[in-house]
């Protein structure tokens, strides 16, 4: 590698990882924010999308081993609608993209930091597949919030009534249906733009893109 292709990639290493970097200090500052405002439960989903992004920094034992910087904006525009949004359904809508998101950075993670490597179709079925599993993950947690701590994140209404259990079902099948469609936006973003044009290998370390 000459000296004028080395400094390039080192430049862009820097930049990404100061890029996300800053990312995941905007959703810890969102769950902070959360955890101010009593909603226990976005303020652990926050956490723990930030914790999944510094997996590969953690891994790798380097600040500059990051995702690139696109994929946490995919993962955490989202995070921060769902922070700001005052109508119910743009809510709903920002926490079934949250899902799609950490799916989608799940893939890009087993990708580009590990030896797993995937056709377009297959890593297309993957990031669906596990937001449908991120998406029943998310509903029991909020179940269990429901139950023991008496939010109504499940149900509707309480007290749970017959009546309220059948519309907290039903609004919950309409949850995974939604959460799956925008599975399926997940994965075409990750086979049309990150798997095409993101060049990850210029983003990490060439040790670790290797």
């Amino acid at each position: 590698m000459d000296g004028k292709r080395l400094g390039r990639v080192l430049e862009t290493e820097r930049t990404n990882a100061a890029l996300s970097w800053a990312l995941v200090a905007l959703v810890v500052a969102v769950a902070g924010a959360s955890v101010w405002e009593g909603d226990v439960t976005w303020s652990a989903f926050c956490a723990g999308v930030a914790a999944l992004a510094v997996v590969p920094p953690v891994a790798y034992r380097s600040h500059r081993v990051m995702l690139p910087w696109e994929v946490l904006v995919v993962a955490f525009l989202p995070v921060l609608g769902h922070a700001l949004a005052t109508w119910w359904l743009t809510s709903a809508i920002a926490t079934y993209l949250s899902v799609a998101a950490l799916a989608l950075v799940l893939v890009v993670e087993l990708d580009v930091f590990t030896a797993v490597r995937m056709t377009d179709r297959v890593a297309a079925f993957v990031v669906v597949v596990a937001t449908m599993a991120l998406a029943g993950l998310w509903a029991l947690t909020q179940w269990l919030s429901d139950v023991y701590l008496g939010t109504t994140l499940v149900y509707v209404a309480r007290p749970v009534t017959p009546a309220v259990d059948a519309a907290s079902l039903s609004a919950l099948m309409w949850d995974f249906i939604a959460a799956t469609a925008c599975g399926v936006v997940g994965a075409g973003l990750f086979v049309l733009y990150f798997q095409r044009r993101v060049r990850a290998d210029e983003r990490v370390p060439a040790e670790v893109a290797e």
